[in-house]
């Protein structure tokens, strides 16, 4: 049986502090905006280009939500409701500047907090055993394969896996982030899956047949 996660403990946390913030109360939406910040920023990161607007956007994600408050009823979680108007406010930003959204290697690979990248299962495979440079450029590659068959998948494709893979959010939680069905994100996330899985594959079975 999986144990409960910390993500079950948040809500009643965060419930708290948004009454208190919808409230007036500065401090209790400033220990929101620390809790989040980091999170919602690395978010905005692999959906834009330009790493200098991630923090223009995620502060106008905050300024909002701050704004936003009253009409927050806790039918979501916090954090999963604050999710989708990054997402929104990101989306509104690359069609203003007609620029379209991608991940960014650096930001897909951010080992920060507790986050899980998506290609973590094909790094392990190739260091686990040696840290060569051989073995360590290998890695470096089937990376790149990875940002690139993310970078190419369609905008919805994208923000599903991301949040899933990536934010580490539930089924349930990414469908009420990206308003739409818990199927749609479903077959978001699978057919995201094939898809990276059919770009990198060709290469890891080319690296499994190198002896180094």
């Amino acid at each position: 049986m999986t144990p409960p996660s910390t993500e079950n403990r948040r809500p009643d946390v965060d419930a708290e502090l948004v009454q208190r913030a919808a409230k007036g109360e500065a401090r209790a939406f400033e220990l929101l905006f620390i809790k989040y910040q980091r999170r919602v920023e690395r978010l905005i990161g692999r959906m834009v280009r330009d790493v200098d607007l991630v923090p223009d956007i995620a502060q106008e994600t905050f300024i909002r939500a701050y704004r936003a408050l009253p009409q927050f009823r806790g039918d979501a979680q916090f954090y999963t409701w604050l999710y989708r108007i990054a997402v929104n406010t990101a989306k509104k930003h690359l069609m203003d500047l007609k620029r379209d959204p991608t991940v960014t290697l650096t930001a897909l690979h951010s080992s920060e907090d507790d986050e899980t990248s998506a290609n973590e299962p094909e790094q392990s495979m190739l260091t686990a055993d040696s840290a060569t440079p051989e073995a360590i450029l290998a890695s470096k590659e089937i990376a790149l394969a990875v940002n690139e068959a993310m970078d190419a998948l369609p905008e919805e494709l994208r923000q599903a896996i991301t949040l899933r893979e990536i934010e580490g959010l539930s089924y349930d939680d990414i469908a009420q982030a990206l308003d739409c069905p818990i199927g749609t994100v479903r077959s978001r996330i699978f057919r995201a899956r094939e898809a990276i899985s059919a770009r990198i594959k060709p290469m890891l079975n080319r690296q499994a047949g190198k002896r180094w």
